[in-house]
């Protein structure tokens, strides 16, 4: 079984294709380079440079690798940008992951595994938040997931497609072995942006609201170590080469994290205070999001191995170091 996998050379993508290919799976990777680097992929796994939406382009990468799944990570991620370029969002979510559900339909590609978000849920009523929930996303981003969810529900009931839909919570560190990081220099990941902070790339991190209904005042997300949630994907295609029926899986921890415990937990790392300053609510930011993955654990026999707070920060400080020697 050859996997293809959409914006592979990207933070997520990388880290699975290192755990597509751990797990004994050949890859191909699609990407059309805008956000990824090849130089996060092992030299020998090939990489077609496209967009995932070009059909001609992926129906021709199927057939040569002889794909027998997708994993589909190319997209856009920035939740306030998002507001601001609502049809960026819809365009590059929705209607390239609509083009490509559509080419593996015509080209017999029977399963598929999509990265989707818990911006679905918007601010759910009640935590830890189940798939069982409502949709009810807050930002163009959370709508344009959304929307790619229904598209393969639909799909699949038509078609025969199976697939699985992984609802991201919010994803932090890097490799451990130091192969592969998040490299995007525009970002609106707190970890990401508190490391740079930390190492001086950055001249403060700004504290978006501090008025919140929460212990503290700022914002409670669930963190995730990307290795985690790479090994998830592994863990959902074997799900579905076992016959697993389609659906959808939150991919958590089940524990929150304060915007000023994840302040803490760097200071602790690097041993001094972190200059910060308080700033407006940003749109589209939810009060509180925490996973209940137990369906995950459940059906795809997934068992984190990362689910340390501290690990991630240092992991992602790690990184960030590491990519002050890369060009």
């Amino acid at each position: 079984m050859t996997i293809l996998v959409t914006g592979g050379a990207g933070y997520i993508g990388s880290h699975a294709v290192l755990a597509f290919r751990a797990a004994g799976y050949p890859v191909v990777v699609v990407d059309d380079l805008s956000a990824g680097r090849r130089d996060l992929l092992p030299e020998d796994v090939p990489l077609i440079i496209g967009n995932a939406g070009d059909q001609a382009r992926v129906a021709r990468a199927i057939q040569a690798y002889r794909v027998d799944a997708v994993a589909h990570f190319a997209g856009s991620i920035i939740v306030p940008e998002s507001v601001e370029l609502p049809l960026k969002y819809y365009e590059n979510n929705t209607c390239v992951s609509r083009s490509l559900i559509e080419c593996c339909v015509t080209n017999g590609v029977p399963r598929f595994i999509f990265s989707s978000t818990a911006a679905v849920y918007g601010t759910p009523s009640k935590l830890p938040v189940s798939e069982t929930a409502p949709a009810q996303p807050e930002s163009p981003y959370g709508h344009s997931k959304w929307m790619t969810e229904v598209v393969l529900r639909d799909t699949a009931a038509a078609h025969g497609l199976s697939y699985v839909a992984l609802r991201y919570f919010n994803v932090a560190g890097a490799d451990p072995e130091g192969r592969s990081g998040q490299c995007s220099r525009v970002s609106s990941h707190l970890i990401k942006l508190a490391c740079q902070t930390a190492l001086g790339r950055r001249a403060e991190l700004s504290v978006f609201g501090d008025d919140y209904t929460t212990p503290d005042g700022t914002c409670v997300r669930d963190y995730i170590h990307v290795t985690d949630l790479a090994a998830a994907h592994v863990d959902a295609l074997r799900y579905l080469e076992n016959g697993g029926a389609s659906g959808v899986f939150n991919c958590g921890y089940g524990r929150g994290y304060s915007v000023k415990e994840v302040i803490a937990a760097v200071e602790q790392e690097i041993g001094r205070p972190l200059p910060t300053r308080p700033a407006a609510r940003r749109a589209g930011d939810p009060v509180s999001l925490v996973a209940d993955a137990s369906a995950l654990r459940r059906a795809c026999n997934w068992s984190p191995r990362c689910d340390d707070l501290r690990l991630i920060v240092r992991t992602a400080l790690a990184w960030e170091r590491q990519l002050e020697s890369l060009p």
